[in-house]
């Protein structure tokens, strides 16, 4: 990326100081004392520079003497060029500042965002449904052409862009990396992503994280190393297609309960977090299941449990267990469903 340099630029407007300091000396010089002349004193002949250099040109100061023109012939020609330095500093300013908005150097203020580290179709394809279900992203790429097709399909306050070595862990801040709810990392290679785990771990070791993997032997050694999350691809995408062959009903109902819906009658599976004043808090589960499936047609299909730092997902439990504050409802609904259950939760899906 372009930085301003200032340096140059200080060096720059020392020599022109300089230059026409030595100018303006030697016009007093000349012009003091002689007949008619009203440059006279250091405040009229900087007056006569500063009006000639700026093109204003009152008319009420010149020199009268043969050389003291000549300096002003200097002053006049060279106005262009200080125009041109002053013109050419500010633009070379502002693209500065765009460029770096652009690339995300002046930081995000996401929070609860998701955070994913590497771009390519894939995570573009994951980006699509995160945007769909209402969550904030921030990308973070090494290469610089990313960041131009990113912003082509995503609006500024959906999608922060970061561009930045991703082993540069302080430039990881501007994505306000540590009040992300996860991290997704995507690299090329399941070896590339181990490594990358083990070092980022040393400077955010709280942040959840999650990974697909090209091999599914290698999940307890991304567990091991302090993922929360793997899926493999080949073993998802091997299931779904066997269900496809035996049961493609199945199939089919369940890739739509995995993806974010976009219309009315869609479904899918959303979680949300009981909070101490929900109306089901300390609810029996059987008593919410019909109550949820009476008021708004949504049907409830498991329960999460979190003590010490672990989550606990108990599928279609017994309709005794209570429904505790802090829990999250797993639940079936359609977008009118959705509605209705928005106006009695008050709180968005997810983690």
């Amino acid at each position: 990326m372009k930085r301003p340099n200032y340096r140059r630029v200080l060096i720059t407007s020392l020599i022109f100081a300089c230059v026409y300091g030595g100018l303006l000396a030697l016009l007093l010089r000349l012009e003091a004392g002689a007949p008619q002349s009203k440059l006279n004193n250091v405040q009229d002949a900087m007056w006569y520079m500063v009006e000639t250099l700026t093109t204003v040109g009152y008319g009420d100061a010149l020199p009268v003497t043969y050389w003291g023109r000549m300096i002003g012939f200097i002053f006049l020609l060279s106005s262009l060029g200080v125009y041109g330095f002053v013109i050419g500093q500010i633009a070379n300013f502002m693209s500065t500042l765009k460029e770096q908005k652009e690339l995300g150097l002046n930081g995000s203020t996401f929070k609860n965002h998701v955070v994913i580290i590497g771009w390519n179709d894939f995570g573009q394809s994951v980006i699509s449904h995160l945007i769909g279900a209402g969550r904030q992203v921030a990308v973070i790429t090494k290469d610089r052409g990313h960041i131009e097709i990113i912003r082509e399909y995503y609006a500024q306050d959906q999608v922060f862009t970061l561009f930045s070595d991703y082993n540069n862990f302080d430039q990881l801040e501007k994505a306000n990396i540590r009040e992300a709810s996860i991290v997704f990392i995507n690299l090329n290679d399941d070896t590339e992503k181990l490594v990358y785990i083990i070092n980022i771990k040393k400077h955010y070791d709280n942040l959840n994280y999650v990974v697909t993997l090209d091999n599914g032997n290698l999940k307890n050694t991304f567990i091991h190393a302090g993922v929360t999350y793997t899926i493999s691809k080949n073993e998802i995408s091997s299931k779904l297609l066997a269900s496809y062959i035996y049961e493609p009903d199945v199939a089919s109902f369940s890739e739509e309960l995995i993806a974010y819906a976009h219309e009315e009658d869609e479904y899918d599976m959303k979680q949300f977090l009981v909070k101490p004043d929900n109306a089901y808090a300390n609810t029996p589960y059987d008593k919410a299941f019909f109550e949820l499936k009476r008021d708004c047609n949504v049907v409830l299909i498991g329960l999460v449990k979190q003590a010490n730092g672990q989550r606990r997902l108990l599928k279609n439990p017994e309709g005794s267990i209570k429904i505790e504050p802090g829990d999250y409802l797993l639940m079936m609904m359609d977008g009118k469903g959705w509605d209705r259950l928005r106006k009695i939760f008050r709180v968005e899906e997810g983690i």
